[in-house]
């Protein structure tokens, strides 16, 4: 046998065997039987426990359709609360499968970390709050102002960035922990508090007096949210995206958790794909065909998660904007099931 000959038989088999070396997470989670999520500590409409200690909220949910897919069980999950600056230690050490908190896709954290973003669920962007007392009407009207903001964050560069960029001075006040941010700005330590716009709406409704503030018209930043995890399982980060574009695709058809049952009975070849009646798609990523069906009939399409958590549907009622689909002028927009 020659020595090319040799050497391309190798490397097909490296090719044809590295996706089951990598694949060990999925095999984890079921051997375990259940998932382990890492979420924020507490933030309305995105991550928060109640009293009995049931967790809720939209990046909740992207765990539970995980165990939807994966069980038939959107309850096997076990949540794991990680603080901001601590987020990836546990990920990295695989103390939980995935982190799924409002993180930022950056260029740093992609090649740096050892970790992968496999997709955005939320696009976002970086604001300010301000008392109404405070009479601005724009983030350029906040020459000398101070502003709150949790230190070694995305949040603390892009103020920076922003007011330099504007020639605008500030005071930037930083804090360990957002709680003291919070504190400090909702007792009137700074007259201004800097975080995601998302995230400005979950902390207004926990101020003193929330009607008494508002969020300014500025976005400053781009900061595309998703789930984070390592980046050594490709099979484990196809899972996470699919799960997330097939909640996209159900919006798009139609297709809700109080429609499921007709769209089983469905002639579109579309829906046939989402739900599992034509094709192994479901079967490509290690799970069942109606692995889909599943996280739709147990937790819902994107719409349905977005609406009773942040949207119209909830306290914090943000509008969809850019986190519409994209045939309602926003961009979430996934590839098809073929």
């Amino acid at each position: 046998m020659s020595r090319v000959v040799r050497m391309f038989i190798l490397a097909v088999v490296a090719v044809v065997a590295s996706p089951a070396a990598d694949a060990q997470t999925l095999k984890t989670v079921k051997e375990r039987g259940e998932l382990v999520c890492g979420v924020g500590q507490g933030l309305a409409g995105f991550s928060s426990p109640d009293e009995k200690g049931g967790w809720s909220g939209f990046d909740v949910d992207f765990c539970r359709a995980l165990a939807a897919a994966i069980f038939n069980d959107a309850g096997k999950v076990k949540y794991v609360p990680v603080e901001t600056v601590a987020r990836f230690a546990p990920l990295q050490s695989q103390a939980i499968d995935l982190l799924s908190r409002n993180t930022t896709w950056s260029m740093s954290r992609d090649t740096a970390l050892g970790l992968s973003f496999p997709v955005t669920t939320y696009y976002d962007g970086q604001g300010f709050m301000v008392p109404r007392s405070l009479k601005v009407d724009s983030a350029l009207d906040l020459k000398g102002a101070s502003v709150c903001v949790q230190s070694g964050t995305t949040t603390e560069l892009n103020l920076s960035d922003f007011f330099s960029a504007n020639k605008i001075e500030h005071q930037a006040m930083t804090f360990a922990t957002f709680e003291e941010a919070l504190k400090t700005y909702d007792s009137g330590g700074c007259k201004s508090l800097a975080t995601d716009v998302s995230q400005l709406y979950a902390l207004r409704l926990s101020l003193t007096k929330p009607d008494e503030h508002i969020i300014l018209p500025e976005v400053i930043s781009k900061e595309p949210l998703g789930p984070v995890v390592r980046g050594d399982d490709m099979q484990w980060f196809a899972i996470m995206r699919w799960t997330h574009f097939a909640m996209i695709i159900a919006e798009e058809l139609g297709v809700s958790s109080r429609t499921i049952d007709e769209a089983l009975r469905s002639e579109k070849p579309e829906i046939k794909r989402l739900v599992g009646a034509e094709g192994s798609y479901g079967e490509h990523l290690g799970l069942s065909k109606d692995w889909a069906a599943r996280i739709i009939r147990l937790v819902g399409n994107y719409g349905e998660v977005f609406g009773r958590n942040i949207g119209d549907g909830s306290k914090l009622a943000i509008s969809r904007g850019l986190n519409d689909l994209w045939t309602k002028g926003g961009i979430q927009y996934a590839p098809p099931i073929r």
